[in-house]
């Protein structure tokens, strides 16, 4: 092709488009459904949702499976009859899917010679029902899909070998063409969004030869569609050698179904590293190809240059093919400044290709309401959820702060989080799990730089001496976000002149409130310095953020309540305290919500984490590794919280904009004795050093609620007690624990 810089750019704006996670899969004789994991099923308002946030397009389901699960010509219409239409009302243009991830119904699979003509079969019908809908995807990623259910057998029918491997994939494409096939015989005009996975695989100079075969055989999707793979192709004789015959491989030249429009899915995951030494590298990671054996790793735990990423991606595609672009998924699994990073880096690249004359299209927020069990790659049940635009964890869809975003970008907006521009973590030195390694992969320009943003104003975090308030600047280490933390000498926030000064010199976005009195027993003889530092002191600086419109976050505690009933207590339940703790965190509930309303007021309880000693996880489970008996109270009900968790949940709210009152804390009601036990329990020390006693025979001075546990009616997003105590012992690093694990960096992965 020509030099793509003296190519103009595209006419027309770059469109927003949307994805539903949709997959619909089978996984031995169980299937996977999302749309049933996540509800939508159940959700026609979704698609308001969704049209609200800007979209011209949606990527969107009829799945074979669910339509004709059994005979080919009883279909069950029910779901594109009430969706479809709303769609196209709403202004919102469906892009199409039919087998996404899946391998038909059961009758058939992607090793059968039925699979194709039984796909032809159904999208002919899908689209004499629905003859004004002008865009399908029929087989959603072949080549991903082939390489999951044939190649490592995660997937049905569980195949383990390369010749399966390429039957599937031959499958999944002829029966692409026959469907769309069918389709043009009721709509010449419709369109084949075609898309895959498309990664790039660096490696060794001793490894080179399987980095090429692989960076070849990335393209089979496009190149067997688009008629391109004849005896000269570069796969040719490598399909022959599986026993793939010339008839079936060279059908696709004789047959060619050329996308409309190429459909680039990448992850941060897409790129991998093959790499000889072994020692370099966990087991699990370990395997080859029979001549070589070799890692296969995440290629940004590992490259010094980076990964290429969605510009790289694009770029290639457009140089193969000359064919339009689509970025047809865009989505991060990660904390939501790295999900909106990448979403706005996904545009950026896209905006810049098409300033080099790259026809692209749009870019697809993939996972609208989030998606199930890709942890495992769908072969698990754990529940495991990842959040998309929505977050559904509160039993209805809850904007994130990637809604704004994606509106922003549909209308040519600049972005207006604060976070958005700075780095992502694959773009930062935190992304390096190995020792870094330099290839001699040229690039296209700019592709793996760092790309220059403007300095970001930064997150004011008071209380740095205590436990919370370091926590929060660890982690905004950790997730690139720039933070200044102050102590009482530098801020006093009972100091109106102080916290004036103090917020002007720094302009931060964001004030996240740790400071206060923290003592529960001694504020009762301190009632005034309680109420002060806790109540007057986050008044001033509520009214201080409400006056610069600047976002804060401060918190508040379980002892609000007075423990007067036995089921877990809710954001919309009224206060009662009955000790000057609780008193004081009341008072400042009251006094910042009326000073600004924006703010955002958590409610937690019972800390502990890895950091400090200074907890009772931490206290009780030094005692019982010295052999020491431990006396806990056994008639007081709790929630626990894990500290990484709270501010990891914090953070993502107060980026998401959220304000009010909210309940974060571990899944869980415990006592302090079941709790001490539980530790023990995972921790292998001897829980019968463990003894619980009645609360009223410590002699404290401070009466305590007898039932505290906190539960969440705005959103289920804290983990399980269970798992954060797990994570504890795997994060902590003490001479005195026998087990101690690796850092915080886990996160990213």
């Amino acid at each position: 092709m020509d030099n793509l810089q003296k190519r103009p750019a595209p006419a027309g704006a770059l469109e927003l488009w949307g994805g539903l996670e949709c997959t619909v899969n089978r996984v031995a004789d169980g299937y996977l459904d999302q749309c049933q994991l996540n509800g939508h099923c159940a959700r026609i308002d979704d698609l308001e949702r969704f049209a609200s946030l800007g979209i011209r397009a949606l990527r969107y389901p009829l799945i074979w499976e669910n339509v004709a699960p059994g005979d080919p010509d009883r279909c069950d219409w029910s779901w594109g009859d009430e969706r479809l239409p709303r769609l196209r009302d709403l202004g919102v243009r469906p892009i199409v899917g039919l087998v996404h991830h899946g391998s038909g119904p059961r009758h058939t699979h992607l090793l059968d010679d039925g699979f194709a003509p039984g796909l032809e079969q159904y999208a002919g019908k899908v689209a004499e029902r629905y003859p004004w809908i002008d865009a399908y995807t029929p087989v959603n990623e072949p080549l991903t899909t082939a390489r999951f259910a044939a190649l490592y057998g995660h997937w049905y029918p569980h195949a383990r070998d390369e010749r399966s491997f390429l039957r599937a994939l031959l499958n999944e494409c002829r029966a692409t063409v026959l469907a769309m096939r069918a389709i043009r015989k009721v709509n010449p005009a419709a369109q084949l969004v075609q898309t895959d996975d498309l990664g790039k695989t660096y490696a060794t100079r001793r490894l080179r030869y399987q980095a090429d075969f692989e960076n070849e055989r990335r393209w089979f999707t496009w190149d067997l569609l688009c008629g391109r793979i004849g005896r000269g192709h570069a796969m040719f004789a490598h399909m022959r050698s599986q026993g793939l015959s010339d008839a079936e491989i060279l059908w696709f030249e004789d047959n060619p179904c050329p996308p409309s429009v190429i459909g680039v899915n990448h992850y941060v995951t897409s790129e991998r590293f093959l790499d000889h030494r072994l020692e370099r590298y966990p087991s699990h990671t370990h395997g080859g190809n029979g001549r070589d054996a070799y890692a296969d790793v995440e290629a940004v735990r590992v490259r010094a240059e980076g990964i290429g990423g969605m510009r790289m991606a694009i770029t290639e595609a457009w140089e193969r093919y000359g064919i339009p672009i689509a970025v047809t998924e865009a989505h991060l699994g990660c904390t939501r400044e790295e999900q909106l990073r990448w979403l706005h880096r996904a545009w950026e690249d896209a905006q810049e290709a098409r300033a080099t004359g790259a026809d692209v299209r749009a870019v697809t927020a993939w996972s609208l309401i989030g998606a199930y069990e890709w942890n495992s790659l769908l072969t698990a049940r754990s529940g495991h959820y990842e959040t998309g635009v929505f977050d559904l964890r509160g039993g209805e869809l809850r904007e994130t702060a990637l809604a704004p975003l994606m509106r922003d970008l549909s209308a040519d907006r600049a972005p207006t989080n604060p976070v958005v521009a700075l780095p992502g973590w694959w773009e930062r030195q935190i992304r390096l799990q190995y020792p870094a390694v330099v290839t001699e992969e040229v690039l296209p320009e700019n592709a793996v730089a760092v790309h220059l943003r403007p300095k970001a104003r930064p997150i004011l975090i008071t209380g740095a001496t205590g436990t919370l308030g370091r926590a929060f600047a660890r982690l905004c280490e950790l997730r690139g976000l720039p933070y200044r933390i102050v102590r009482r000498q530098e801020m006093d926030i009972t100091d109106v002149a102080s916290v004036t000064q103090t917020i002007q010199e720094t302009n931060p976005w964001a004030v996240v409130n740790t400071a206060g009195f923290v003592r529960v027993d001694e504020a009762e003889s301190s009632r005034s310095r309680c109420l002060a530092e806790n109540a007057q002191g986050a008044e001033i600086l509520a009214r201080a953020c409400a006056a610069s419109g600047i976002r804060l976050v401060t918190f508040s505690s379980d002892l609000v309540f007075d423990g007067t009933r036995q089921t877990p207590y809710v954001e919309t339940d009224e206060p009662n305290p009955i000790n000057v703790y609780g008193e004081s965190k009341a008072m400042a509930e009251r006094l910042v919500r009326a000073a600004d309303p924006t703010a955002l007021v958590i409610r937690t309880s019972a800390f502990f984490g890895p950091w400090d000693a200074h907890n009772f996880v931490h206290r009780t489970l030094k005692a019982l590794a010295a052999g020491e008996a431990v006396d806990v109270p056994d008639d007081t009900w709790i929630s626990a919280t894990y500290v990484p968790d709270l501010v990891h949940a914090s953070l993502d709210l107060l980026i998401d904009g959220e304000n009010g009152i909210w309940h974060l804390a571990n899944v869980g009601a415990v006592t302090w004795a079941s709790l001490a036990r539980m530790a023990a329990r995972i921790g292998e020390f001897d829980q019968s050093l463990v003894r619980g006693r009645a609360t009223a025979s410590f002699g404290w001075p401070a009466a305590r609620p007898h039932y505290s546990v906190l539960e969440s009616r705005r959103g289920g997003i804290m983990p399980s007690l269970e798992s954060g105590l797990n994570r504890f012992f795997s994060e902590v690093e003490v001479p005195w624990l026998p087990v101690s694990g690796p850092s915080i960096r886990a996160y990213a992965a």
